[in-house]
């Protein structure tokens, strides 16, 4: 359950696999192909035997992209990733290119020739991500083409496919059951003059159906196709063995369970029927057959998205419950903390797997937690900088004095996900900078925690708020500010998310991080990050009109020690103090005696 700290991946395998693709595409009389990090049901984690991406060119991040050419082979990364691919991979096989930049289609565009065949594998794309990249081929001349795996024909020992067993979600935690939620998605499809709607995401899934599972780390979804049709029933197309008498009673029989084999000959059998697919999450594998077997492919969003995403009121109860027992364990966790840290400006020594081990034991000693939500990250000193680090016994690093340490964690619970952030002074003397950036993250999460907005307003227009600090200070980040949060689903959840590309409205119910940055390359990272959710339209004070604003969900103290209170301001420093005052109120009376007299000093007034 906990996480391996074994490297996932041979960066310097590498060099060798490449050559080995190289020599089936010259095999196959083709210019290049396309490895993501996805799978057939396109959700952000992935099973062993889908880390494909990662097996090629040794990157583990969670998000990437890798066009291997024939002549030149380009590994694209976010902001997140750019400093831990370029460590991961060998420089003298793949490019690491910056995707904001210069995305994969821009780059196949300029790279490909023509008259040459590009190949994609089309259960691992979506149709709108293989449109791009089939206007990118065009435009040079070249053809995008439809192929079997080429990675699969080379990896000789991928793993087998996942077979974790689904269990049922309790409507008392869902707050909706599957019938209600199937009837209501039914009526819309209806409503639209759609027989159907197929549905890849797992989490969509596990939400609409009220299930939970295991297929992919960290993900309690199970790994299936769905159809859900007009009149409520649903299709799916899974291992039956994942499914025993316990959960096929929870099911109940509008839902048939057919093993993934059966998915196309079913997408067959809609001939003539109006069928909803997601251009955006769907394998481009899936709107080809409808079209090929004469169905009307309409391309609409995933119908469990947008509800997924806005929480019930039971969810969110169970969200807050999940905070209170997230918090005593990191209460926990950072009083011990603290005292490993005096012991380190005495000579003793820490390492970065040791400060993991510690708080993950915090976590499971609740003998609440199902899995941690994501892999812990924890950078000291320079590790701190690499945005989405993942320590390995390789670059396990010990904690010294005079230096930051970012830890972002979280934890799966049945009745919610966490999702926190907290960067600690290790002591002696503060590097150079990090008390000015400090300050100004501290800063910029306050803002956004303390905004009021009206009805309507997108990620984009909120995600400024948080970085205004920084900009003040000739500071910035370069990832998204927030993402969405599941309720015991996948620590990043769609469609809303805090940041500058986000055109997605903000909605009540909601969940989402808080969570701006700072990092210098080579010395320190700094981020600080809460969870949120957004409140009923409320007409604060004497106002005319209803606006939304956020409930903090997190209760855990943040570090004091390099925050510069003039630069912080008074309305911030009130928000902290009465922040800190929550957090002993609720988390104080959860932990023991000498925690407790810690947490009083930790939560003192600024």
């Amino acid at each position: 359950m906990l996480q391996s700290f074994d490297a996932r991946a041979d960066g310097a395998a590498g060099p060798a696999r490449l050559a080995a693709l190289r020599a089936t595409l010259d095999e196959a009389g083709l210019a290049g192909f396309m490895v993501p990090r996805a799978d057939a049901h396109m959700g952000e984690n992935v099973a062993p035997r889908d880390e494909r991406l990662a097996w090629l060119t040794g990157f583990t991040g969670s998000a990437g992209f890798c066009i291997a050419g024939a002549r030149e082979a380009a590994l694209f990364v976010d902001g997140r990733y750019t400093l831990q691919a370029a460590q991961q991979t060998a420089a003298e096989a793949f490019t690491v290119v910056f995707s904001a930049e210069t995305p994969p289609e821009k780059w196949l565009e300029s790279h490909a020739q023509a008259g040459e065949r590009w190949a994609y594998d089309p259960w691992l794309h979506p149709r709108a991500e293989i449109d791009r990249l089939t206007r990118a081929a065009e435009a040079a001349g070249a053809v995008l083409v439809p192929h079997a795996n080429l990675v699969d024909a080379i990896w000789e020992d991928q793993p087998a496919p996942p077979a974790v067993p689904a269990t049922p979600h309790d409507v008392a935690l869902a707050g909706r059951t599957s019938a209600d939620k199937r009837r209501a998605l039914g009526e819309d499809l209806a409503a639209a003059k759609l027989h159907a709607a197929a549905i890849t995401l797992p989490d969509s899934i596990a939400w609409l159906l009220n299930i939970r599972g295991g297929d992919a780390a960290r993900m309690p979804a199970v790994h299936a196709f769905a159809l859900l049709h007009r009149d409520g029933r649903v299709a799916l197309f899974a291992d039956p063995a994942k499914f025993g008498p316990e959960v096929r009673a929870h099911l109940g029989n509008e839902i048939m369970i057919e093993p993934p084999e059966a998915f196309e000959a079913a997408l067959d059998a809609l001939r003539g029927a109006r069928v909803a697919v997601d251009k955006d999450s769907a394998p481009a594998a899936v709107s080809d057959r409808l079209v090929a077997t004469g169905a009307e492919v309409v391309w609409r969003r995933d119908p469990c998205i947008l509800p997924k995403a806005c929480k019930t009121p039971e969810e969110l109860d169970g969200s807050r419950a999940a905070h209170r027992r997230d918090g005593a364990a990191m209460a926990n966790f950072l009083h011990w903390l603290d005292g490993a840290l005096e012991g380190v400006r005495t000579g003793a020594r820490l390492t970065e797997i040791e400060v993991v081990e510690a708080l993950e034991g915090f976590r499971a000693e609740t003998g609440a937690l199902a899995d941690i939500s994501f892999e812990t990250i924890c950078g000291a000193g320079p590790n701190g900088a690499i945005v989405h680090y993942r320590v390995t016994r390789e670059s396990d690093r010990a904690v010294t004095p005079d230096s930051l340490l970012l830890i972002d964690s979280g934890g799966q619970y049945r009745d919610g996900t966490t999702d926190i952030t907290r960067t600690v002074f290790t002591g002696g003397t503060a590097p150079e900078g990090a008390a000015i950036a400090y300050t100004a993250v501290l800063r910029g999460m306050i803002e956004l925690a303390a905004a009021r907005w009206p009805e309507g307003l997108e990620g984009r227009h909120l995600d400024a708020l948080a970085r205004a600090p920084l900009w003040a200070e000739g500071l910035d980040y370069d990832h998204g500010t927030g993402h969405g949060v599941g309720a015991y689903l996948g620590v990043h959840e769609g469609p809303a998310s805090l940041s500058r590309r986000s055109a997605e409205p903000i909605r009540p119910g909601m969940i989402l991080s808080d969570e701006p940055g700072c990092y210098r390359a080579g010395a320190w990272g700094i981020r600080i990050e809460n969870l949120v959710t957004v409140t009923p339209p409320a007409i604060p004070g004497d106002g005319e009109r209803a606006m939304l604003a956020f409930e903090t969900l997190t209760l855990a103290p943040i570090d004091r020690a390099l925050i510069l209170p003039d630069r912080l301001g008074p309305d911030a420093r009130a928000w902290l103090d009465a922040y800190h005052a929550r957090v002993l109120a609720e988390i104080g009376p959860l932990v023991g005696a000498d925690v407790r007299a810690w947490l009083t000093d930790a939560c003192a007034p600024l």
